[in-house]
C-alpha cells in the first residue's frame, strides 16, 4: 500500500478499529500503573531488596533504577530496528503479539519472588519492562494509519485516556483486594504476588480486541521480499539518519522529547517510592493516590487532545511542561500527605497530555508507510530518557544519603532544558517534511 493509500485509509478507519487500538492502552496500563508505578517497584525496593534481605537502606532503590536503566537501554538499542523491520515486512501486529505475550508471562512470574530473591526479580522485571516498552512502540506505530494529521491529536488522546481508564479499573480492583488482605492481617509478601497474577490475567484478556479487530494496513515492501529484513531495517535507519537535515524538526523534537522525558519518566516510575520515603505513604495510600491521578490524567489527555488540534502541539506541550515544573516544586516542598496530593494531581493533568501530545507530534512528522520506524525513534527517545532519568535520581538520592527531595528537584533541570529546545521545533515545517518524504533507500 502506497503512502497516499495509507493516508486515505487513515481517514476512513472505522470506529471499532480505533477502539480496538485504544483497548491496547487499556490492557497494558495495568502493567504501567500497577507494576511499574504503584505496587511492584516499591515492593522490590522495600521488600525484595530491602533491609529484610540483608541490604542497606537505599540499595533497593538504586538497584531498581539499575533495572529501569538496563531495560530502557535494551529498548533504545532494538526499537529502531524493530520499527523499520515491522514497516518493511508489514509485521507490526505479529511483533506486537510476541512482545505482549512475553510481558504477560513475565508479569505472572514476578509473583514467585520474595525477600532476598534480588537477582531473579531483577532479571524478570527487566524482561517485562523490555517487552512492555516494545509493545508501546509497536501499538503507537498504528496511529498514523488510523488518523489523519488533522485529527491525530484527538485520536492519540483517545488511546491515552483509555489507558488511564484501564489503569483505574485494574488499580481499583487491586486496591479492593489489598484492603481486604490487610484487614485480614496479610503482609505485602502475601498479597503482592496475587496482585501480579491479576495484572497478568487482566493484560492478557483486555488485549484481545486489539488482536481481533486491529488491521495491519501496510503491505510488505517489494524491495525487501527475498532479502534479509534485519539488513533492510538497518539500511532504512541509516538512510533516515543520513537525511537528518530534511527531518530536522523531527530530530529536534526527539531531543526535546528525550530531555523532558528524563523528568516525566523518573516521576512516573519512582512516584510510590518517593511518597513512601518522604511523607510515609503506606502501600494503600500509594494505590489510592495513583488511582486518583489516573482520573486527572485521563481528563488531561482528553482535554489537551482537543487543545492540541486547535493551537498546535508545540504550544500545548509548553503549557503541560510548565504544569510539570510546578508539580515538582510542590512535591519537593511537601511536608504532609495533602500537600503531596496537590502535586500528584498536577502531575496527573500534565502526564496524560504530555504523553499523548508527544506521540501524536511524532506521528505527524512520520511519512506515510513508515510509522513503525519513526515511532520506534519516539520509543528510543523515551526509553533512553527513562534510563538517564532513573539513574540520575538514584545516584543523587544515594550520594545525598537518601535525600529524595533533592533528587526530585533535579528533574526540573530536564523540564527547563526540554522547554528551551522545544522553542526550536517548527511544527508546520516538520509536517511538510513528512509529506515530501525523500528517503527511499531500498529502491
Amino acid at each position: 500500500m502506497s503512502g497516499l493509500e495509507l493516508e486515505k485509509a487513515a481517514s476512513n478507519a472505522p470506529r471499532k478499529e480505533i477502539l480496538a487500538w485504544a483497548s491496547y492502552d487499556i490492557a497494558n496500563s495495568t502493567y504501567g500503573t500497577v507494576v511499574a508505578t504503584a505496587v511492584y517497584n516499591a515492593y522490590f525496593a522495600h521488600v525484595i531488596a530491602g533491609p529484610s534481605s540483608g541490604l542497606e537502606k537505599g540499595v533497593g532503590t538504586l538497584l531498581l533504577t539499575v533495572v529501569i536503566c538496563i531495560s530502557s537501554v535494551a529498548i533504545v538499542l532494538t526499537a529502531p530496528i524493530v520499527g523499520t523491520i515491522s514497516d518493511a515486512t508489514a509485521s507490526k501486529k505479529r511483533m506486537l503479539f510476541y512482545s505482549t505475550f512475553t510481558c504477560v508471562i513475565a508479569t505472572a512470574c514476578l509473583s514467585f519472588f520474595g525477600p532476598g530473591a534480588v537477582i531473579p526479580a531483577m532479571v524478570t522485571l527487566t524482561i517485562a519492562n523490555i517487552a512492555f516498552g516494545t509493545g508501546e512502540d509497536l501499538i503507537a506505530a498504528f496511529l498514523p494509519e488510523l488518523a489523519t494529521k488533522k485529527d491525530m491529536g484527538r485520536i492519540s488522546s483517545i488511546g491515552w485516556a483509555a489507558g488511564y481508564v484501564g489503569g483505574l479499573l485494574s488499580l481499583g480492583a487491586c486496591l479492593a483486594y489489598v484492603s481486604w488482605a490487610i484487614q485480614r492481617g496479610q503482609t505485602s509478601t502475601e498479597f503482592v504476588p496475587i496482585v501480579m497474577l491479576f495484572c497478568a490475567l487482566f493484560f492478557g484478556i483486555a488485549v484481545l480486541p486489539t488482536f481481533v479487530y486491529l488491521k495491519e494496513r501496510a503491505q510488505p515492501d517489494p524491495a525487501v521480499i527475498g532479502h534479509n529484513p534485519i539488513h533492510a531495517g538497518f539500511e532504512r535507519l541509516k538512510a533516515t539518519i543520513t537525511h537528518a537535515r530534511h527531518y530536522r524538526d523531527l530530530f529536534r523534537f526527539l531531543i526535546t522529547l528525550f530531555l523532558y522525558s528524563c523528568g516525566t519518566s523518573t516521576v512516573i516510575h519512582l512516584a510510590s517510592v518517593y511518597a513512601q520515603e518522604v511523607v510515609k505513604f503506606t502501600a494503600q495510600d500509594s494505590i489510592v493516590m495513583i488511582l486518583v491521578v489516573n482520573v486527572t490524567a485521563a481528563v488531561g489527555a482528553s482535554v489537551f487532545g482537543f487543545v492540541q488540534d486547535r493551537i498546535g502541539s508545540v504550544r500545548t506541550l509548553m503549557i503541560t511542561l510548565s504544569i510539570w515544573t510546578l508539580a515538582i516544586l510542590v512535591a519537593a516542598a511537601a511536608q504532609n500527605k495533602p500537600q503531596l496530593w496537590i502535586a500528584a494531581n498536577l502531575v496527573g493533568i500534565a502526564m496524560g497530555s504530555t504523553g499523548s501530545v508527544g506521540r501524536a507530534l511524532v506521528g505527524q512528522f512520520a511519512p506515510a508507510g513508515r510509522s513503525g520506524e519513526f515511532l520506534g525513534l519516539w520509543g528510543v527517545a523515551v526509553k533512553l530518557a527513562t534510563a538517564v532519568g532513573a539513574l540520575t535520581f538514584g545516584a543523587v538520592a544515594f550520594l545525598t544519603h537518601n535525600n529524595y527531595r533533592i533528587a526530585i528537584l533535579c528533574t526540573i533541570l530536564f523540564f527547563a532544558a526540554g522547554m528551551a529546545m522545544l522553542t526550536r521545533v517548527n511544527e508546520e515545517r516538520g509536517k511538510l517534511a513528512a509529506s515530501t518524504d525523500i528517503n527511499d533507500p531500498l529502491i
